[in-house]
């Protein structure tokens, strides 16, 4: 439980779990320091200085009581006072016991000469600044004592903790400095990282710690395998279908060559249906991941996606929530909202297609009229070459089950993600591509 609460006030960043680090034992250690020295120099050595003015006080309070009237008293006191720097005057007015509330070692003389000096009835130390006023009752009347302050407590008491503290302040300052720049590879390494992940290749060069640069350089060793290793499936697939495009381009030309009957209708049916899954194929193999990022306006790109959709199909431009650009993969983007729409209007009657560009993120929202997909098998279907044709309407023709795929394919090159529900308006399914900005 504790745990719990403790991790929610955490910082989220490591420049902040590591200031909280560094400040946590630095304040530890400032307030410790600071209570020893009270107790040390506030009130040990005020309580020693207090109790030598004490002595001194009853010298001077014994030199009255001896004398036989209250005129000689006074001269004797004086007598007695005058070397040591402290004043004997009647009392003119009450003597009220008050100190300042910051004054720390304030508390401890008036304690320790109420305490030492007998007859002692108020402690002034505010009335008259740089003294300490005593008022005693003596058997001649009351007399009031003004001892200077620097006699009672040390001077500048406050120099110490202020010391420790700025001192304490500038080296945290300073390590705090040395912390964010040891940062900042760190904080390169996981920005280069986000961008990759989001389909873009930055420039990035190790730097920093001996470890912040070897995960620097595994890093980019693991980007240059995964390139390697994309743009090397591109090129053999691509080689592929060049190869298989020419005997199908052979087998067109035969079926054009026969007789047209039910049979060669048939063959020219099979031979569509492969050149289609070719396109299919290559299309997920190849995500275009060779494509660079462009400013992108979302709502232009659904405009021009439903303008060229509808001249074939049912397809309706939704709502346009937000404006704004955004660094994106335009082709393939069009390719996953392309899928999405194809089969919309496939499994649907009509499709809906819209957009809502928030600070966030891209919203790319389709939206069908069909049976749309039970919640259990959604994550199954984002898989490749999975179709749900033996549950939804298949008037439309068949595909090959890589439509859902390729559009997950596409969100996750951008960093996002591809939700699928329930369409609240036109009862079939709704899918949504999540961009991040």
């Amino acid at each position: 439980m504790i745990g719990r609460v403790l991790k929610g006030w955490m910082p989220r960043s490591l420049y902040g779990r590591s200031t909280l680090i560094l400040l946590v034992p630095v304040t530890a250690i400032l307030l410790v320091v600071t209570i020893a020295s009270i107790q040390r120099i506030y009130d040990g050595v005020s309580r020693q200085m207090s109790e030598a003015v004490a002595n001194e006080v009853r010298l001077i309070l014994g030199q009255v009581e001896a004398a036989p009237d209250a005129g000689r008293a006074m001269e004797a006191a004086l007598e007695v006072a005058t070397p040591l720097g402290i004043e004997i005057n009647t009392v003119d007015e009450p003597v009220v016991t008050q100190h300042e509330w910051i004054d720390l070692s304030g508390r401890t003389v008036i304690e320790t000469l109420t305490a030492e000096v007998p007859g002692v009835s108020a402690v002034d130390l505010l009335t008259r600044d740089a003294f300490a006023r005593l008022a005693v009752d003596t058997r001649f009347g009351p007399v009031a004592l003004d001892v200077p302050r620097r006699r009672l407590t040390i001077r500048n008491p406050h120099q110490f903790p202020v010391l420790i503290g700025v001192t304490a302040i500038l080296m945290s300052v300073i390590a705090l400095i040395y912390l964010r720049n040891q940062m900042r590879p760190i904080r390169r390494l996981a920005w280069a990282a986000e961008a990759f992940g989001k389909g873009r290749s930055v420039p990035y060069r190790p730097a920093g710690a001996t470890e912040v640069r070897s995960a620097g350089a595994a890093f980019l060793d693991m980007r240059d395998r995964i390139e390697r290793q994309i743009e090397q499936r591109t090129m053999m697939l691509s080689g592929v279908s060049h190869d298989l495009r020419t005997p199908l381009t052979r087998m067109k030309l035969g079926l054009s060559l026969i007789e047209d009957d039910e049979e060669a209708r048939a063959m020219s049916r099979d031979v569509e249906d492969m050149e289609r899954m070719l396109e299919a194929f290559l299309s997920f193999a190849r995500g275009d991941a060779l494509e660079d990022p462009v400013r992108t306006d979302p709502r232009e790109m659904v405009r021009d996606l439903v303008a060229r959709a509808a001249r074939a199909d049912p397809v309706h431009l939704g709502p346009m929530i937000g404006e704004g650009t955004a660094m994106l993969r335009p082709d393939a983007l069009r390719r996953a909202v392309g899928n999405l729409i194809g089969n919309a209007v496939r499994y649907g009657h009509e499709a809906r297609v819209g957009v809502e560009i928030s600070d966030r993120d891209i919203r790319f929202i389709v939206e069908d009229s069909g049976p749309g997909i039970p919640v259990e098998q959604r994550d199954f279907v984002r898989k490749a070459f999975t179709r749900m044709d033996a549950a939804r309407n298949q008037n439309r023709g068949s595909g090959v089950g890589l439509g859902l795929a390729i559009a997950s394919d596409v969100a996750r090159q951008h960093g996002g993600r591809l939700v699928l529900e329930k369409s609240a308006d036109l009862g079939g399914l709704r899918a949504e591509l999540h961009i991040p900005r």
